[in-house]
């Protein structure tokens, strides 16, 4: 399936089961068993070899689809072991335990050693938990993540919250998260990265009617979809239909930052590029880059010649916060022209309680974020979603909330998720390409949220190319930069 890829999450997962249920007659044991059917044939798909299971099944329905699973492999000659933290809850769960029991299988309590498994499968928690395991479940998730076995689980690895993404505590990290129904969106950010391995989504051979009046609360883009944003150029295209980015920053020491935005807009396609920075700046910018065009600004008065020239500002990469940074920041925020709002821009926002129009476009870090929402950054990452739409709220513009899954909001819209990037990109100067980046689809058109989506995604899928090359430790920002240009120019057939 293509991006985007609608997410959902857990009150809309639950109508969604519902749904479920009733086109199966109402039978809700039917649902579970094709969900441990599916699970089954993942184990087939992916660990055909795997001949000793262990299944550790929670009190609840999560773990009524691990007994199926067990079963079905008990029924196909493997060696299989359920490990259990108490009786089963539910009637569905009890049903489910019943047949396993009745198949030859035998049940061990949770404190029970996971020995030599080929393969373990996380049944104990599923989409509502929100708090963190403890006692007998938090021992046996370490037991889990401590054995050299690979891990499935079921719906959402234990310990994960599937709305926010937040890991309160000890969670398992799985190789592969089978989801049921509909994907999860906090699986797609945030700690839970770290924890959901390959995401992969069986339907349970529902009809398309039981997603019928059902919107998606959020949107996952993949860098399949990168061709879309890309149209091909008109062959009498010229240098002012690409739009003109000017980059303003570059405070003492910062002059590296404001180059590498200006250097992402003109690889991204803007017709034009100028920077706007401290006069100490502009040789090193001009023997650096010299398609760059670079203003000394030592004051308001040297800036406002070049802002009537801009189609796109991208202000705040080593702005910096002093009198100088402000005085320029206040300038651009009186003008009308879109603006790209980055780095200590945004510091400078937070602390002066401005605002920005609906077409701008904000980047914080979680650590900006925080200051712009008066929190600190665990809040920001405990529920990343709850935080971009605050951040929205709070500015009046489409928001860029970057991190491990960056996510985007725009009033009207879902919330989209992005799903490229890699740990290599955290380190400093990625945030200056990106806020380029989006400047520069900015000016060739591109509505705000279009333009962050697809300019954090063009961003994550060169930054993904270039560790492909060298690897991610040691990935430099400058590094993207000929990815950049490559992604923007998509190869059509």
């Amino acid at each position: 399936m293509h991006s985007p890829l609608p997410l959902h999450d857990t009150a809309t997962l639950r109508r969604l089961e519902a749904r479920g249920i009733a086109a199966c007659d109402g039978d809700a044991f039917a649902l579970m068993a094709r969900a441990g059917q599916a699970a089954w044939r993942s184990v087939l798909r992916h660990w055909p070899r795997a001949h000793r299971l262990v299944v550790a099944c929670g009190p609840g329905n999560n773990g009524g689809d691990g007994y199926v699973l067990a079963r079905h492999a008990l029924e196909a000659g493997r060696s299989v072991r359920v490990i259990v933290l108490s009786e089963p809850a539910t009637d569905l769960a009890r049903h489910a335990r019943d047949a396993f029991v009745a198949a030859g299988g035998v049940v061990a309590p949770g404190n029970t050693a996971l020995g030599d498994a080929d393969l373990i499968v996380d049944a104990l928690f599923g989409i509502g938990l929100s708090r963190a395991p403890d006692g007998a479940g938090a021992a046996l998730v370490e037991s889990i993540n401590a054995h050299p076995a690979p891990v499935l689980a079921l719906d959402v690895p234990s310990g994960v919250d599937a709305d926010r993404g937040h890991a309160p505590g000890v969670a398992v990290v799985a190789d592969r998260t089978l989801q049921f129904i509909a994907r999860h969106r906090g699986l797609r950010t945030g700690a839970a990265l770290d924890h959901a391995g390959e995401l992969e989504l069986a339907g349970l051979d529902l009809p398309e009617a039981v997603f019928d009046g059902i919107a998606p609360d959020a949107l996952a883009w993949r860098a399949d979809a990168l061709p879309a944003f890309f149209p091909l150029r008109a062959r009498n295209s010229h240098k002012g239909r690409n739009g003109h980015v000017l980059c303003i920053g570059g405070d003492a020491g910062g002059g590296g930052a404001v180059l590498m935005a200006a250097e992402a807009a003109l690889r991204c396609g803007a017709g034009l590029g100028s920077v706007a920075t401290r006069g100490v700046h502009v040789p090193g910018v001009l023997a650096r880059r010299p398609e760059v065009m670079a203003h000394a600004v030592e004051g308001v008065g040297d800036l406002l010649p070049t802002l009537a020239q801009a189609d796109v500002i991208a202000i705040g990469p080593g702005l910096g916060r002093e009198a100088w940074g402000h005085g320029l920041l206040a300038v651009v925020l009186g003008q009308s022209t879109p603006r790209v709002v980055d780095a200590d821009a945004l510091n400078l926002l937070a602390a002066n309680q401005w605002t920005l129009a609906e077409g701008d476009i904000a980047t914080p870090h979680p650590g900006e974020a925080a200051r712009l929402l008066g929190v600190d950054t665990a809040t920001v990452q405990r529920d990343r979603f709850a935080a971009v739409a605050a951040l929205q709220a709070r500015l009046g513009c489409t928001v860029v909330l970057k991190g491990a899954g960056t996510l985007v909001a725009s009033a009207g819209a879902p919330i989209a998720v992005v799903c490229a990037g890699n740990p290599g990109m955290a380190t400093g100067g990625m945030g200056d390409v990106l806020a380029g980046a989006i400047a520069a689809l900015r000016a060739q058109g591109l509505p705000p949220h279009d333009a962050a989506v697809a300019g954090a995604l063009l961003h994550g899928a060169a930054g993904d190319a270039a560790a492909r090359d060298e690897g991610e430790r040691g990935l430099l920002p400058s590094d993207l930069l000929p990815w950049l240009r490559r992604l923007a120019n998509p190869v059509r057939r």
